[in-house]
């Protein structure tokens, strides 16, 4: 058995199970989040077990308490395959007046929750689980913190290890954990497999509707192409178009992206609305990412060399790699990420956000001064138009980059970090 490697969430997890009757583990296959939830498990049911899956269903809806029986918190893994389950959960919950009693993982949101009676409100934490960040996985040196930076800690020391050619081939590996421990060749396949399920089966399984493995691929590209933008619905019928042999219509390409957010593939940034000093539009569209980039490098069927000759591709997936790992980051303090662009097209590809109203600006970039300039000339732009009377002056202005030797402070204030040198 192989060495379980910490995760951010552990931590998260074991908060939650403090405060709740039960904790739901939410995210994508292969991310590890039945093996965090063992970690800390007192009893296991497995509900997908295939010798066992026809009774525990039956049971789930005849006789669930028999189910919960056990030293808690006790795991209930792929619990959706089962909804009814849910409110059982909720009731024993209730009924026991203890925290920690329970530990949900699901890799789908369940397609049917018409029997379910109750949100679960102030009885279930919900907790997203992602593939690794870079700091997980051990390829991050973690010398630089977000949550010092945060605070107001302007002082700040790292060397980067990694090379361009280092950053393209962990954007194709992923964060998948069991890709960690194979041999590069072979942890590089992953990625496709994972991408080969999705468009043969869990994007139809998802909510048993049957769904065209060749049109779920051209969405997936179409949707690879676009990462990092606000591009429509409309724009991705119009990119597939050429590449589909049967009309298609908005409808239809909503309800391959739904099916495709409910099993953690894909996971949009939300607008970060601001107060400025001017009365520039802000636009709210929802900027698109997959949760790990990995998916996005399969779906367009590229390798690490393929990125290292197309740098504007790169950018883009690189990009993608570090919002999975700022969001990861940013929720163990308390945090969310956004996104933000207005009408005169200035943008800020990152916005770190905490609960008690301290944020941080990050643009996303591979490096060279050119790029770097360009990052750190937009940053200072975009923090004059906030108006610092309405809301708090940003904790920081950060260019965040893949290949910077250093991670140090330029003379206008603008932080220079590597992606290799970040941590939560």
């Amino acid at each position: 058995m192989k060495e379980y490697k910490k995760r951010i969430a552990d931590e998260l997890l074991e908060r939650k199970l403090k405060g709740k009757g039960a904790v739901l583990i939410e995210g994508p296959k292969w991310c590890g989040k039945t093996t965090t939830a063992e970690q800390v498990s007192g009893s296991i049911l497995y509900m997908a077990t295939p010798e066992d899956k026809e009774q525990n269903v039956a049971l789930a809806e005849l006789n669930p308490s028999l189910l919960l029986k056990g030293e808690t918190p006790r795991l209930i893994d792929e619990w959706q395959i089962a909804p009814k389950l849910w409110d059982a959960i909720r009731f024993e919950v209730d009924h026991r007046g203890e925290e920690g009693q329970f530990i949900l993982t699901g890799s789908a949101v369940p397609a049917d929750m018409k029997d379910v009676t109750h949100t679960g409100t102030g009885r279930i934490a919900r907790l997203t689980m992602r593939p690794m960040t870079l700091y997980e996985s051990g390829e991050s040196n973690g010398s630089i913190s977000l949550s010092e930076l945060l605070s107001g800690n302007s002082k700040i020391s790292g060397i980067n290890e990694l090379s361009l050619e280092d950053i393209a081939y962990l954007c194709c590996r992923g964060g998948w954990p069991r890709s960690l421990f194979m041999d590069k060749d072979i942890a590089l396949d992953q990625a496709f497999d994972y991408y080969d399920a999705i468009v043969n089966s869990d994007i139809s399984r998802v909510d048993n509707v049957d769904r065209n493995p060749e049109r779920a691929k051209n969405l997936m590209r179409s949707y690879a192409r676009n990462i990092g933008s606000q591009a429509s619905n409309e724009t991705l019928k119009n990119d597939m178009i050429n590449n589909d042999s049967t009309s298609l219509d908005t409808d239809t390409i909503l309800s391959y992206v739904n099916a495709l957010k409910k099993i953690f593939v894909i996971e949009e940034s939300l607008a970060w609305n601001p107060n400025l000093r001017s009365k520039t539009a802000i636009r709210t569209s929802e900027t698109r990412y997959f949760i790990d980039p990995s998916i996005a490098v399969a779906a367009l069927g590229l390798g690490p060399n393929d990125l290292i000759n197309d740098l504007n591709t790169f950018g883009l997936i690189f990009e993608t790699l570090c919002i999975r790992d700022l969001r990861v980051y940013a929720e163990s303090i308390n945090g969310s990420i956004y996104h933000y662009r207005d009408a005169s097209d200035l943008e800020c590809d990152a916005v770190v956000h905490l609960r008690n109203g301290s944020y941080g600006l990050i643009e996303i970039k591979l490096g060279g001064d050119k790029l770097i300039n360009e990052g750190a000339q937009n940053l200072i732009k975009m923090e004059n138009k906030i108006d610092t009377n309405k809301m708090k002056k940003p904790s920081f202005l950060m260019v965040l980059t893949a290949t910077s030797k250093y991670a140090y402070q330029r003379e206008d204030g603008v932080y220079v970090i590597p992606i290799g040198c970040l941590k939560g």
